[in-house]
């Protein structure tokens, strides 16, 4: 009976194990995605285009009256949770953790930086003729950090912890780069007044933190009203996301932690719904007529090539020039084909891709949808293949390569 308690226990014990695992989150991203594009292709592709239309309103008295399809309740508001977290993570690597110096943040900033514009100019380069295929040119200059870094913890001890460490910073610092490119790039017709409003807001998320306020509940009161406002004002929604993490301090007064337990209360409701809810609302595309020349369109070409050569060549590109001229210190006990199979698994744009590429082409006609798709899981799918077989290969031991 004692055999049979304890193998009672094991499928629970290691349920609990998969859900607290680094690269659970992108495991449980990537079944959500092949769910999507598995019933895209198939006789329920109605049922899913139909459950993507699920009517959803809030309405407040007539006063607040937000009405949309679960697609864009995913988008717009589910999205700004994730960007929550996202803002959380930004402020406390830049205030206490990995990028609070300017030694620590040197590599990995301009390594971003490489990683942002090379894919952008390799895009730009492709559809340089087509002024509306041009709108996209951000897409694949973005990073997904939960299926980077959920291949990175799946090979374990075969990639250094520094290595793990500069990929998590670039990511971080990628996502600064995309919420500003999306508050610049991609807003529709801006409403003043509203925008005002939601102005007002973050100053009153400002003015609460110089009052020393800590209590988390009040900044997400005055959080969704700004997300409310600048959801009317035309420009996305997501950012008041940001806005809102930004201002909730660390710690309070007596150094008690503030924004650490809402970031980890949160991380899991992100990594195991909103995130897998926005792959599976978002990945579905229909496959049929699809061919390899579909792939050589401008559009998918241009996304799958930024992804896959263009974060390669930016970002490996940017921290070899770094670490050749002593810039900065080269990661610790990592090798330069480790750093360049980190930098490939940069080319992941996937969520943040696909996120971008719905606003780019929003309101536009459903074929640029498709294309967008094609060119993000095909860029995404080569560049995490590579990028997990290059670190697959341990290096050889120092001592043995010297005597080779």
């Amino acid at each position: 009976m004692q055999s049979a308690g304890k193998n009672a226990k094991t499928p629970s014990n290691a349920f609990v194990r998969f859900f607290t695992h680094q690269a659970a989150g992108g495991i449980v991203l990537a079944i959500a995605a092949v769910a999507a594009l598995a019933i895209s292709n198939s006789p329920w592709r109605e049922l899913y285009e139909a459950f993507n239309r699920i009517p959803g309103a809030v309405d407040i008295g007539g006063i607040i009256v937000v009405s949309k399809p679960l697609l864009l309740w995913v988008n717009d508001l589910w999205m700004a949770v994730f960007f929550f977290v996202v803002g959380l993570e930004i402020k406390r690597e830049f205030v206490e953790g990995e990028l609070k110096t300017a030694r620590q943040a040197t590599l990995p900033a301009v390594a971003a930086a490489g990683g942002m514009a090379a894919p952008a100019l390799i895009y730009a380069a492709i559809n340089w003729g087509d002024p509306v295929a041009l709108r996209g040119w951000a897409i694949p200059a973005a990073t997904d950090i939960a299926f980077a870094i959920g291949i990175v913890m799946l090979l374990g001890s075969r990639v250094p912890s520094s290595l793990k460490i500069f990929l998590t910073a670039v990511a971080i610092i990628d996502d600064l780069g995309a919420i500003a490119i999306i508050a610049m790039f991609y807003t529709s017709d801006l409403s003043l007044p509203v925008l005002g409003a939601a102005l007002l807001g973050c100053s009153a998320l400002f003015a609460l933190n110089r009052a020393g306020v800590t209590r988390a509940d009040i900044y997400i009161v005055v959080g969704l009203a700004i997300w409310v406002c600048v959801l009317k004002s035309g420009v996305h929604a997501t950012l008041a996301g940001v806005a809102t993490a930004l201002a909730i301090p660390l710690k309070d007064r007596n150094g008690a932690a503030v924004a650490g337990p809402l970031e980890h209360g949160l991380h899991p409701w992100v990594a195991f719904l909103v995130l897998p809810m926005f792959a599976f609302s978002n990945a579905g595309v229909s496959l049929q007529g699809v061919s390899f020349s579909s792939l050589l369109d401008a559009i998918p070409l241009g996304i799958a090539a930024g992804l896959l050569a263009g974060k390669a060549i930016g970002v490996f590109g940017a921290a070899w020039l770094m670490i050749h001229f002593k810039l900065a210190p080269a990661p610790a006990q990592a090798s330069m084909r480790q750093l360049l199979g980190v930098s490939m698994l940069c080319g992941i744009g996937f969520t943040m891709s696909l996120f971008i590429g719905a606003l780019a082409f929003q309101g536009l006609d459903p074929d640029f949808e498709t294309r967008v798709k094609l060119g993000v899981l095909a860029g995404s799918l080569l560049s995490g293949t590579i990028g997990a077989l290059i670190l697959w290969q341990r290096p050889q031991p120092v001592s043995r390569r010297r005597r080779a």
